[in-house]
Parts: C-alpha cells; sequence; structure tokens
C-alpha cells in the first residue's frame, strides 16, 4: 500500500491528485483497523471447548435449529469478531443467540427480529473443533 501512495504521489500536485487522495484515504483505513485489532487483543480470550456432554447451548455451541415452517438451520455461537454469515457463525451477542444461550434440545425459543417475532425450535446441540464448512 506504501508503494502505490509513494507512486501516486510521484505523479505530480497531490492536491488535485485523486490516485493521491484514494491511496493516502485506503492507508488511513488500514491504520485504523490495525489499531482496532490490536486493542481488541488484549480484551479477547480463547475458550476452552466444552468437554462435558451438554444438550445446552453455550458459546461455542453448533445449534441446528427448526423453523416454522419446517426449514432446518445450523448456526454456531461465536465472538462478535468471528461471525460469518456463509459459514452460519453468528455473534454471541445477536438476538437469535441470546434467545439460544442456556435453552435445551426440545425447547422452542420467540426471536425478535426487524421483520417480526420468528419462533425456533432446538433440534440438536453439538460441541467440537469448527467445521470446514
Amino acid at each position: 500500500m506504501t508503494r502505490a501512495v509513494t507512486a501516486a504521489a510521484a505523479e505530480g500536485d497531490r492536491s488535485e491528485n485523486a490516485e493521491y487522495i484514494y491511496r493516502k484515504k485506503q492507508l488511513r483505513e488500514i491504520d485504523r483497523r490495525v489499531r482496532y485489532l490490536r486493542k481488541r487483543l488484549d480484551e479477547v480470550r480463547p475458550v476452552p471447548p466444552r468437554s462435558d456432554k451438554t444438550d445446552k447451548v453455550f458459546f461455542g455451541a453448533y445449534a441446528t435449529l427448526l423453523e416454522e415452517d419446517g426449514t432446518e438451520v445450523r448456526y454456531r455461537i461465536v465472538g462478535a469478531d468471528e461471525t460469518d454469515a456463509k459459514r452460519g457463525w453468528i455473534s454471541v451477542d445477536s438476538p437469535v443467540a441470546r434467545a439460544l444461550l442456556g435453552k435445551a434440545v426440545g425447547e422452542e425459543v420467540a426471536v425478535r427480529t426487524p421483520t417480526g417475532e420468528r419462533w425456533l425450535e432446538i433440534a440438536a446441540v453439538e460441541y467440537g473443533a469448527a467445521d470446514g464448512a
């Protein structure tokens, strides 16, 4: 990135150089993200995997849920920095995760979402290493 900024700066007057201005903006965004991640490193801590066999949903759980229409969905409860919608990894702070925490297989939970209330039944709970999905 610094090479790109240097190359853009060499193109002439920096006050009217759109490439230079854009590259400097990108560099500031990268610096901001690095500062944020450095602060987060001081705050985060690894959570050991559960060794007990539990049918309740806690942090790190893979929860298989049944929607009202019978559709099956699977989520993993992870930290805010680990969320990945494609993998079904949802933040522990999300409405769905908050509704599931501490609940057991067979229980139904109501989740308040922007589109209305959603009912989910907990079909299965698993713990283990991250899947490759």
